[in-house]
């Protein structure tokens, strides 16, 4: 296996769905990419605000396109802020280095892409994407 399926995709969004209702999360937004930033599906719940899809693209986008974890993104933001808000500007403002989005791998860790959330913390928006990949027998990073 070396690309992401829309099934797989879907898969990965409705396990997120179900851990964020499990953990009564606000309404979430979850968006899966492939491993060239392409979006193969996006799902935003009831009562998710407008901005859901851009943040969980955004965070998505930024840890497919660096090969880590939002969070690790967040991380090395501390250290080297001028590098990233440029980063961010560079990349029209689909990057966005915050936690709530981990890569999406198969069984040999080959990088199928990635997936973000948004509509709770940075912790819950990145344990619902690590449920959802785990939901759909992938690993994550």
């Amino acid at each position: 296996m070396n690309q992401l399926t829309l099934d797989q995709a879907n898969h990965i969004i409705q396990g997120a769905r179900a851990a964020a209702r499990a953990a009564n999360y606000k309404p979430m937004g979850i968006a899966v990419l492939d491993a060239s930033g392409q979006l193969v599906a996006f799902g935003r719940e009831d009562g998710a605000s407008m901005f859901r899809f851009d943040i969980a693209r955004g965070k998505a986008w930024g840890a497919v396109g660096m090969g880590i974890s939002s969070r690790a993104l967040a991380e090395r933001a501390k250290d080297n802020p001028n590098f990233f808000i440029t980063l961010s500007a560079t990349a029209e403002g689909k990057f966005l280095p915050q936690p709530g989005a981990v890569l999406i791998k198969d069984a040999n860790g080959n990088v199928l892409g990635a997936v973000g959330a948004s509509g709770g913390t940075g912790d819950e928006d990145e344990i619902i994407c690590k449920a959802g990949v785990k939901a759909c027998g992938l690993i994550t990073d």
